[in-house]
């Protein structure tokens, strides 16, 4: 699977609980209109990743509305050969309180290169 990262205006998290005990959460995050049939905000949402999910709605109590957030994701194969992007984390791009930036969850892994030695 690839990975991707993005920075979006944050709208908001949020948890529908399904049948069974499935729990869904979601991120809403804003992006630019089309200018056609929207103005303001487009609001776009994506699936957060099962193993992180309970970090991802977490997440959303830490960051105003409209802040700049970094959102890490993964992009799974979906149907008729189209992409799924599911979150992995959240983080501030511009911390509050001038400290490290706020994550959830774990930090995705870097790719490592074969030989340490030819590292930068």
């Amino acid at each position: 699977m690839a990975r991707s990262t993005m920075e979006v205006a944050f709208l908001g998290t949020q948890r529908f609980d399904g049948e069974a005990g499935q729990k869904y959460i979601k991120v809403f995050y804003g992006d630019e209109p089309d200018g056609k049939t929207e103005h303001g905000l487009s609001i776009i949402g994506m699936a957060a990743a099962d193993e992180v999910a309970d970090e991802i709605f977490a997440a959303g109590a830490q960051f105003e509305p409209l802040q700049l957030v970094r959102i890490h994701f993964e992009i799974a194969r979906g149907g008729q050969n189209k992409g799924k992007n599911l979150a992995l984390q959240l983080e501030a791009v511009k911390p509050r309180n001038g400290t490290e930036p706020t994550r959830s969850a774990s930090q995705p892994n870097p790719v490592k290169p074969a030989d340490p030695a030819k590292a930068n």
